[in-house]
């Protein structure tokens, strides 16, 4: 069983149940979970592999909710640029309708590589749509190939325009075969034990192109096999119109109606809900997946996050898809939530004095939200916070670089607050990914020169 001490951590950030900050810290781990974090005087003295992290800030690693990998090929798209979410998505099924399994396995190892340089060490993603002959399982493969904890969410899209969706009919599949599919993709790669690196999601793209039939089938086959359930939900203005047009219904209410409320399910975005669809969301255990960089992108508003977190809703962090966000830098989105929610409470009278003025998401709070709060999003005990028992997960940023020059009065804020920098390590499971601020899993020169030529192909076909 091997075992990695990590040692001299100038702070280090545990987000256990106490939100312990430790100066001169460190974590001894066994075999990839951790078995004990304390001052680094108190832990043992020795290990199969020893990492000093002095002038390094340690964290939990950072958990990504929500996003979209195959969208790195479409980064910003020059029709796509100046579109509002609808429009945006006509823009690029057409382009996405050209993909093959080599797009879906290069594209995933891009995103990747991305979110471990920023810190994170799991991440969810949504692939929706399968043209070419490509599959879930070309992801999954190319997860397991960089190193990073994947929840894979098998998407769909069955509404096509003929029948009143969004999707053009070319991307769409039927229903019969998206069941059959997701069931079999649960029996071979779903690992609910903990530490695991490959979980499978149940995930319908939205209420505008998967018929409320899907949905259905989808819960009840979720439900069966112990698996979570995901969508976008109420993330524009459109969508609700589309919503009460073609159900009679606002989105959360039409979740209702298709069985879609509980703790087994989350949403991403959730921009437009009110106080009664918040309270239900805390009531009922549903979770939510905060995009603020998507958001402002795309024009869709700023969610009410700080208002779900004081109403006791679940909420993690998530970069959205890499074509409505251009990048996937968890870290950035991080800094971005506490921003975007700040801009919010000053729409709302923040300049206000006293007891009037709503309150300001801190970077705390952020970093809570990305950490603890997308690993309860993703119902996940095992990672989130550094403690014993919990997988060894982390990243580690050295504080001695330009830009933290004159922050360090606090530096766990200086990791919000500060530009957002890349990670010098990620560690999952105890295994580097990234060391010394370099990806030991992946060539990334060939990996970004392979990238944009299948990029510069689906443009150009």
């Amino acid at each position: 069983m091997a075992t990695l001490l990590v040692r001299h951590a100038n702070m280090l950030v545990t987000m256990d149940d106490q939100r312990r900050e430790i100066a001169d810290g460190g974590l001894f781990i066994r075999d990839g979970f951790i078995e004990q974090v304390g001052l680094t005087s108190e832990l043992p003295a020795t290990a199969d592999e020893i990492l000093d992290l002095s002038d390094h800030i340690l964290l939990p690693g950072l958990i990504n909710t929500h996003h979209h990998f195959y969208q790195t090929l479409t980064r910003v798209v020059p029709a796509a640029q100046d579109a509002n979410l609808f429009n945006w998505l006509k823009t690029l099924y057409p382009i996405w309708a050209r993909m093959g399994p080599e797009h879906i396995r290069t594209s995933t190892k891009t995103a990747l590589t991305e979110l471990a340089l920023s810190g994170c060490t799991t991440a969810s993603d949504h692939l929706y749509l399968f043209p070419n002959g490509s599959s879930l399982d070309d992801e999954i493969h190319a997860a397991l190939e960089t190193g990073l904890r994947l929840h894979a969410s098998r998407g769909s899209m069955s509404l096509g325009e003929s029948e009143g969706g969004l999707p053009p009919d070319s991307v769409v599949d039927d229903e019969e075969t998206i069941i059959k599919d997701s069931q079999r993709l649960i029996e071979t790669y779903h690992d609910p034990n903990p530490g695991s690196y490959t979980q499978v999601v149940l995930a319908p793209c939205s209420p505008f192109s998967v018929t409320g039939d899907l949905m259905r089938q989808s819960a009840i086959l979720a439900r069966e096999y112990g698996v979570h359930l995901h969508t976008h939900l109420a993330e524009t203005q459109d969508e609700e119109e589309f919503c009460i047009e073609m159900f009679g219904h606002r989105p959360v209410a039409y979740m209702q109606e298709v069985d879609w409320i509980g703790d087994d399910v989350w949403f991403a975005h959730s921009v437009h809900v009110d106080d009664d669809e918040i309270k239900l969301y805390a009531r009922t255990g549903c979770g939510v997946a905060h995009c603020p960089s998507s958001n402002m992108r795309l024009a869709s508003g700023i969610a009410p996050i700080l208002e779900m977190v004081q109403a006791g809703v679940k909420v993690g962090v998530g970069v959205d898809g890499s074509a409505s966000n251009d990048g996937s830098h968890l870290l950035e989105e991080v800094r971005m939530t506490m921003l975007a929610s700040r801009v919010r409470a000053g729409l709302m009278g923040a300049s206000l004095s006293g007891d009037d003025a709503p309150p300001l998401m801190t970077a705390r709070q952020a970093l809570e939200l990305a950490t603890r709060g997308s690993a309860s999003v993703l119902g996940r005990g095992d990672i989130g916070s550094l403690e014993p028992g919990k997988a060894a997960d982390f990243f580690a940023i050295n504080l001695n670089r330009i830009d933290y020059a004159g922050g360090l009065h606090d530096p766990v804020a200086s990791v919000v607050f500060n530009s957002p920098v890349k990670a010098d390590y990620t560690v999952v499971g105890g295994k580097f990914i990234v060391k010394e601020g370099q990806m030991v899993t992946v060539d990334v020169p060939n990996l970004v020169s392979e990238h944009n030529k299948l990029a510069a192909q689906l443009l150009d076909a």
